[in-house]
């Protein structure tokens, strides 16, 4: 067996490249559970790295689940890889436009804060893995150097240093953006309220992901809209099939997804089907409303490129921000409006006048001082290990006939069970139990996916995460067995 050799200018570390490689067999079933892996001296000599780096990538694979070691034996695939579990199929919500009613997700995210529970309902970053320490230093500095302004009113389009910053970090996506285009919001959630506010009226039509983040469903509930749900595979994205049905018949007034690592099934659509995709909202001059929080949160290869890359004619609204890599307490996001600008900087004055200067500040001396890629490189790497080890423990402690999503991204896991699986009826028992789940109701206006959940994979792998898990295998097992006995 030849693994692949390794590109020694790629800005990875090569301990990492080297595991992805190992990995891919893995996935790929060239190295099946229980098999040996190469030897550290053979990989050395095959890879032309040194033998502490194919030691440092071995160490990377075990933290993520994924190998373990022998005494005087060697590495080899774990065992439990057997029973990885089957992807969901796309999905296939209901044909026509629904009203909003998401009160569920507010009685479910309002724990988050709790010490007691176990929160892998919310999609949220551990803080332990965030640069919190180098945050709060250069937020002391941005109040010293800025005492005046950093109390002060800013005005759209936001902190100009900041956006500048965001501007040059956008070409990794694919971008070509002025900073003078971006405007500064509170977090991804503002922008893309701002978005579809701008490019909407009431008692239009949004076409979405099914299933999609539930925070978009609460802003479409606010603002008066429909939603129309699409067809949704967890690794291509939504059915540009149905969405042109639906541009052709004069459905929807606009479309919203998030583009890469969509939450909560992970997709990213390839660069030709998200070029098609620009390319048919322009056609019928559709605005596309693009969330892209997830962007930088890749496991392999380079960041993929964002929608708005494809865009030439301005109807790609672009929303993102760093409170899925930074600190989502510092609400610092943004929105490239494109033709909707003017609009939005109006929005976003008469709403709530201004972001607050002191974090924006504080995000650009961040990305500034050129930490960010290490410290993107740390964090996914992390997730990926989390995921991995998430994954393992439902194959472990789940019903067999589970199904799971195998997201390239980002740090959600969509749990799928055989019909008619409880998940709102699960989410009351597990936190019961100081365990909190996202239930599958929360993620369509329609109430579909009654028989899914959402898991956060972005905690730090613990004992408590471990055991957390186990109390939802069993619980599962027995909603699954009881099931069974009621049908025979």
């Amino acid at each position: 067996m030849k693994v692949k050799l390794i590109d020694q200018s790629q800005t990875a570390n090569l301990y990492e490249q080297v595991a992805d490689r190992i990995w891919a067999l893995i996935r790929e079933g060239t190295l099946q559970p229980g098999d040996r892996l190469p030897s550290v001296r053979r990989l050395h000599e095959q890879l032309s790295v040194s033998i502490s780096t194919v030691l440092e990538a071995y160490r990377l694979l075990e933290d993520r689940g994924l190998i373990s070691v022998r005494p005087q034996s060697g590495y080899y695939v774990k065992q439990t890889l057997l029973s990885t579990p089957e992807e969901p199929d796309q999905s296939k919500p209901p044909k026509k436009a629904s009203s909003v009613n998401n009160s569920l997700a507010f009685q479910v995210i309002r724990h988050v804060q709790d010490a007691d529970i176990v929160n892998l309902a919310g999609a949220l970053p551990s803080m332990e893995m965030l640069p919190l320490d180098t945050l709060n230093r250069l937020m002391g500095q941005a109040l010293r150097n800025h005492p005046i302004i950093s109390h002060s009113y800013d005005v759209p389009p936001g902190c100009k240093s900041l956006r500048h910053e965001v501007a040059r970090r956008l070409m990794d996506a694919g971008c070509s953006v002025n900073m003078d285009e971006i405007v500064t919001t509170n977090g991804t959630f503002e922008a893309v309220y701002l978005s579809l506010k701008a490019a909407t009226k009431p008692g239009d039509t949004v076409a979405i992901e099914s299933p999609t983040y539930y925070g978009l469903l609460e802003a479409l509930e606010i603002l008066h809209l429909k939603a129309l749900e699409l067809p949704t595979h967890p690794r291509e994205g939504i059915s540009l099939l149905h969405l042109e049905n639906a541009l052709q018949k004069k459905q929807i007034a606009a479309c919203a997804l998030v583009s890469n690592f969509s939450n909560p099934l992970g997709s990213c659509m390839s660069d030709a089907k998200k070029k098609e995709l620009v390319q048919l909202m322009t056609r019928y001059d559709t605005p596309l409303i693009e969330d892209d929080i997830y962007g930088d949160l890749y496991f392999e290869g380079t960041r993929p490129k964002a929608l708005k890359a494809f865009d030439s004619e301005g109807i790609v609204l672009y929303c993102a921000s760093y409170s899925k890599t930074l600190s989502p307490g510092l609400r610092v996001g943004w929105a490239v409006a494109g033709r909707y600008q003017a609009k939005v900087e109006q929005l976003k004055w008469v709403i709530n006048q201004t972001t607050a200067i002191a974090p924006q500040l504080t995000i650009a001396a961040f990305l500034a001082n050129g930490g960010y890629d290490r410290h993107l490189r740390h964090l996914r790497r992390a997730y990926q290990s989390q995921m991995a080890l998430m994954t393992q423990a439902i194959c472990e402690h789940f019903p067999p006939e589970t199904r799971v999503t195998r997201p390239n991204g980002g740090h959600v896991l969509w749990v799928e069970l055989p019909h008619p699986f409880d998940s709102l009826l699960f989410y009351r028992q597990a936190f019961e139990q100081k365990v909190s789940v996202a239930p599958g109701v929360m993620f369509s206006p329609s109430g579909s996916y009654g028989n899914c959940f959402r898991l956060n994979c972005g905690l730090l792998w613990s004992e408590r995460i471990e055991q957390a898990m186990k109390q939802l295998g069993h619980l599962t097992q027995l909603q699954t067995s009881a099931l069974k006995l009621a049908e025979s």
